[in-house]
């Protein structure tokens, strides 16, 4: 055979092998039904390019290394006290500022399948057996702590802890299905956020793959326990936090890179405007004392993810092919986890950008809490917690 014919050959089953995959390597062959959706990018001129070319979180103090796993939000409760954080073996831990103890934790059915694991990602398989908090916040008028957990729902535990209260699990008879993120506002209603009524949060490579539409935005009003539907067919809707004065919140619209404004009060209440594109695809945010919001923006939008936003079959066709999910997870995220947070003013300005483009030190932010001039940043994905101390 010549050495054309070989190469045609070779060419052949590498073909025949990438449409079978017959070893079930693709990132999405477990998934059967899985359809990939167009998602509306902004124009790429309208891309924030400001960096950070100091990369300033590379000075930040890496906290509690290895002595927890997974710490998606960060929460100090209305003594000041903490901080709180929910972990990914379904615990909400407290540190005392000495050592971690055991504050609360969302299932009743904890067993030895949520013992200390290697990295977060080791409890997938079991989060919904051992629970995943995510969101948390206090009631500053209670002390109660709120809790989003991803398989529980919204859940609440008081100031002596313990296993928490399912407050609502579902809307409109549609189950929450990946309870995300929450705030609360000074009459008790709490807002807050499911990703997906499709995928849990153990799939959530699936649903950022996806791109589809069933998220929403949600109220649950503790006086009446109704909990409504604000806003229905997000894209991967993630953290959500209301304004100084509680005119409006700011939600998180993960699929799309950019933030999104709700009226609650005035003219405009119950419409929604676009407050700002981000230069990337973000995770929670949070108000500061001055009104301003702090993004944690999980990795910056890179040409290959705007193309394969705007071109969904291109997408699926990508990722039929025998690449492990994780593979095709990185690809999407630049090659290797990264820092970037960013503060916009109310208005949708960019106050300030924080950067490690290299990962060296901060990576894979999920939160970004402001304390006494130091910025604390949680990661749903690595094992600490890290500070950086503003100028």
């Amino acid at each position: 055979m010549t050495t054309v014919g070989v190469l045609t050959l070779l060419f052949l089953l590498l073909a025949l092998y990438c449409g079978l995959d017959p070893f079930k390597h693709s990132a999405i062959s477990e998934f059967p039904d899985f359809e990939t959706f167009e998602v509306e990018m902004p124009a790429w001129s309208q891309v924030p390019t400001e960096k950070d070319t100091e990369n300033l979180l590379q000075k930040s103090e890496i906290k509690f290394l290895n002595q927890i796993q997974g710490p998606e939000s960060i929460a100090f409760d209305p003594l000041g006290r903490g901080p709180y954080t929910g972990v990914a073996d379904g615990r909400i831990l407290f540190w005392n500022d000495h050592s971690w103890t055991d504050f609360a934790y969302t299932s009743p059915n904890r067993s030895e399948l949520c013992d200390p694991k290697p990295s977060p990602l080791s409890y997938l398989k079991n989060e919904h057996i051992c629970g995943r908090p995510l969101g948390l916040r206090f009631d500053k008028k209670t002390g109660d702590l709120y809790i989003a957990d991803a398989y529980l729902g919204l859940m609440k535990v008081g100031l002596e802890g313990g296993l928490a209260t399912p407050l609502t699990t579902e809307a409109e008879g549609v189950p929450l299905r990946f309870t995300n993120d929450l705030d609360i506002d000074n009459e008790g209603n709490v807002y807050f956020t499911d990703s997906s009524t499709k995928y849990q949060r153990r799939n959530f490579i699936q649903l950022v793959f996806s791109a589809e539409n069933s998220g929403r935005v949600l109220k649950y009003n503790p006086a009446t326990k109704e909990t409504t539907v604000l806003i229905r067919d997000l894209q991967f809707p993630n953290g959500v936090s209301l304004s100084k004065d509680g005119s409006f919140f700011v939600l998180c619209e993960g699929a799309l890179g950019r933030l999104r404004k709700y009226w609650l009060k005035g003219e405009k209440a119950g419409t929604l405007e676009v407050l700002a594109i981000l230069p990337g695809f973000p995770d929670n945010v949070r108000t500061n004392e001055d009104g301003d919001f702090w993004v944690a923006i999980h990795c910056r939008r890179t040409m290959y993810t705007y193309f394969c936003g705007l071109y969904p079959r291109i997408r699926k066709f990508i990722l039929k092919l025998p690449v492990p999910a994780k593979i095709q997870f990185l690809i999407h995220i630049g090659g290797r986890p990264t820092a970037l947070v960013a503060k916009y003013s109310p208005e949708g300005k960019l106050l300030q950008l924080l950067e490690d483009n290299e990962g060296k030190v901060v990576k894979a932010i999920s939160e970004v809490e402001e304390k006494d001039g130091k910025l604390w940043m949680g990661s749903v994905l690595m094992p600490f917690v890290a500070v950086y101390k503003l100028p």
